[in-house]
């Protein structure tokens, strides 16, 4: 009897002292896949999850749009992540001002960094600041519920419109503007970004890109949407696509079946049907100035060639002609960059991301997701990503002795010391149901609850 006591004791303090403290800077879902991956190959593991904003899944919450519901089903994957007894969400802690990197690394076996890219690329051109050139994350977050963005000015009492890129982000935008609102009603959009679609006068989206057809880079299930939206019709410049036809049986299957989708539209789209809105793809276009002084008027771009043997290596040339197109709103699709969050990390300003190497940065620190890689429209690059680092830090954890890591005792120390209310997530969850019962009232899936403040509030209290 005594020797089992004595080897449960043994136990117990070997599980105190061994086990490995993970805390992961970010709650999108590179942060979850990571800890998803963690959970599975780690037998003993505490994952803490921070998070700047009070409420989970990023990207997923904040990036998609509102009528595209399928894509957030990964929540669910997410929800069981979250509510594992060794994984503690920890919202409303920013990263660089609440707490330091310095404090998370002498606290935690290990620190990941996912804190994604926060920031646009600008394109550098002459007129990039006239009133209505919107940046795309900002455009996205007033409709998705982004507490910072939710003052966005932006004006719709135009007829035409201009997103410039042709990327995932690029095509969801354009579908949102072009979608009848009677679609969008019953979605989590929010109320604001919704009465000012009501009264939006935009008829006309171009989607300009500067390769060819070939190499555009939204998902085929995307431009099938955009295609079959109601009262809607496709404009194509049937020149884009000269030679194209030859060179679909050499392609592999996902550029395949885009490419004859779009060579189907392009016959399709000569057949007279009833549309109140037009959509414009063109292609080998690069944006060179914003034309207007006090408002945007149009969009001056290089028309552009293609060079190179290979569809993948292909890369545009401008030939010194040009075209305007006019417009009252342009929309600068062109991707992200992150942002050094604490100044102990090391970070490429050129390229907007932090330096690493396969996912590790120095010591126990460790990067996945848009931060390390850049921003990416496919998901399951994010997903592969994140479980490559999250692999990397369970081989370093296994070949090393594990410290012994105070982990969250030491850091909600801190936090308590510095008055920083943190958000868990059943105090997420409260926020959560929250927004569902005042969405039921509206018909809507839930209302998005923009104000910080507020959000605080209803985790205290309610």
């Amino acid at each position: 009897m005594r020797f089992n006591i004595l080897n449960s004791c043994i136990r117990s303090l070997c599980t105190v002292q061994c086990t490995p403290k993970i805390c992961i800077v970010g709650a999108g879902p590179a942060g979850f896949y990571a800890a998803q991956k963690l959970l599975k190959d780690l037998t003993i593991v505490k994952i803490d999850i921070l998070e700047k904003l009070p409420i989970p899944f990023g990207l997923i919450r904040y990036g998609v749009a509102p009528d595209y519901s399928e894509l957030k089903n990964v929540i669910n994957t997410f929800h069981k992540v979250a509510i594992n007894p060794h994984v503690k969400f920890v919202g409303n802690v920013t990263v660089g001002l609440d707490v330091t990197i310095k404090d998370l690394r002498e606290n935690y076996n290990v620190v990941l960094l996912t804190y994604g890219a926060q920031f646009d690329r600008l394109l550098n051109i002459p007129g990039e600041n006239v009133n209505n050139v919107i940046s795309p994350q900002n455009f996205v977050g007033r409709y998705n519920g982004v507490p910072e963005n939710k003052n966005l000015k932006i004006n719709l009492d135009v007829e035409e419109a201009v997103v410039i890129d042709q990327n995932n982000v690029a095509i969801d935008i354009a579908r949102i503007l072009l979608t009848p609102v009677d679609k969008l009603k019953s979605t989590d959009i929010t109320s604001y970004a919704l009465e000012a679609l009501c009264h939006s006068k935009v008829r006309k989206v171009f989607m300009v890109g500067r390769r060819g057809p070939m190499q555009a880079a939204f998902m085929t299930a995307k431009l099938r949407e955009i295609l079959n939206l109601e009262s809607c019709r496709t404009f194509w410049r049937e020149q884009d696509f000269e030679n194209v036809e030859a060179m679909v049986p050499t392609l592999d299957r996902t550029r395949k079946r885009q490419i004859e989708l779009k060579l189907q539209s392009v016959k399709e789209s000569k057949c007279d049907s009833m549309y109140t809105k037009e959509l414009y793809p063109i292609f080998l276009r690069s944006s060179v100035e914003f034309l207007g002084d006090k408002k945007l008027e149009g969009i001056k771009f290089a028309i552009n060639q293609l060079r190179g043997e290979t569809i993948q290596n292909q890369v545009a040339e401008m030939t010194g002609d040009f075209e305007e197109i006019s417009c009252g709103l342009g929309l600068r699709s062109i991707g992200y960059k992150a942002v050094q969050i604490d100044n102990s990390i090391p970070f490429n300003t050129d390229k907007g991301h932090v330096e690493n190497t396969n996912g590790k940065v120095e010591g126990n620190l460790y990067i996945a997701g848009w931060a390390a890689t850049g921003s990416t429209d496919v998901l399951i690059k994010t997903m592969t990503n994140a479980f490559q680092v999250a692999k990397l830090i369970h081989n370093e954890l296994s070949s090393n002795t594990t410290k012994q890591a105070h982990g969250w005792a030491a850091l909600s120390e801190i936090l308590k010391t510095k008055g920083v209310q943190t958000v868990s997530y059943e105090d997420w969850q409260k926020i959560d149901r929250v927004k569902q019962e005042r969405g039921k009232r509206q018909g809507k899936v839930r209302e998005k609850i923009v104000d910080v403040k507020e959000m605080l509030e209803i985790a205290e209290n309610v």
